[in-house]
C-alpha cells in the first residue's frame, strides 16, 4: 500500500464513526446532485469513494430496483459506518481502491464521486481508471456539498489557481483521461462537475 493510501485510510478511518453526525445537513445536496446526473431506471452506477454511503439512497432511487448500485471505498471504517447506517440495503459495499477497480471494462453507465478528486494520488491515471469502467457516453459526476471557496475557508486555507477542481485545471485533466466536461458549477452550497465518457 502506498503512503498516499495509508494517509487516506488513517485520516478517514479516525473520523468514520462521527462522519455523518459532523455533516448532518448534506443529505439534500447529495439528492440534488444525483438528480442532475441523468441516471435512468436500470442504470448501473458506481459511488467511487463512497465513504459512509450518503449518496447510496439517492442513487438507488434514481436507478430503481432493476438498477445496480456499487459503493467502493478504501477505508474499512467508512464502509463499516455505512453498514451500521443501513446503507448496504441501497447498494453493494466493496472495499477497494478506485485506482484499481474490481469492475470489467465499460460495465457501468455512470460514476458518482463525492469529495474524491482531492484525495486521488494520481488524478490523471485515476480518472482514466474511472473512464475504463464506464461505457462510451456514460457519465461522471464530481461532487462536493459545498463549493471550493467555502471548503477552503472551512479548512483554513487559501484557494489557489492550482486547485485541481478549478474549471481551467479540471477540464483538461478530464479530457486527458477520456472525459468531456459538460457542466460545471462551483457555488457556496455545492460543487458539481459533470462529464461524459468519450467514445
Amino acid at each position: 500500500m502506498s503512503e498516499d493510501h495509508r494517509h487516506v485510510q488513517e485520516f478517514f478511518g479516525a473520523r468514520a464513526a462521527d462522519w455523518d453526525r459532523k455533516f448532518p445537513e448534506d443529505g439534500p445536496a447529495f439528492a440534488t446532485a444525483v438528480a442532475q446526473c441523468g441516471l435512468r431506471p436500470g442504470d448501473r452506477v458506481l459511488d467511487a469513494g463512497c465513504g459512509t454511503g450518503r449518496a447510496l439512497g439517492a442513487l438507488r432511487a434514481a436507478v430503481g430496483p432493476a438498477g445496480t448500485v456499487l459503493g467502493v471505498d478504501l477505508t474499512p471504517q467508512m464502509l463499516a459506518a455505512a453498514q451500521r447506517a443501513g446503507r448496504a440495503a441501497e447498494g453493494a459495499l466493496v472495499l477497494a481502491d478506485v485506482a484499481r477497480l474490481p469492475v470489467r471494462d465499460e460495465a457501468l453507465d455512470a460514476v458518482f464521486a463525492s469529495g474524491l478528486i482531492a484525495h486521488l494520488p494520481d488524478p490523471a491515471a485515476n480518472l482514466r481508471e474511472l473512464s475504463r469502467v464506464v461505457r462510451p457516453g456514460g457519465r461522471l459526476a464530481l461532487f462536493h456539498p459545498i463549493g471550493r471557496a467555502a471548503l477552503a475557508a472551512r479548512q483554513g486555507r487559501e484557494l489557489t489557481p492550482q486547485d485541481l477542481r478549478a474549471e481551467h485545471n479540471l477540464g483538461p485533466l478530464l479530457a486527458a483521461a477520456g472525459w468531456d466536461l459538460t457542466s460545471y458549477a462551483d457555488e457556496d452550497h455545492r460543487f458539481l462537475a459533470l462529464a461524459a465518457r468519450r467514445s
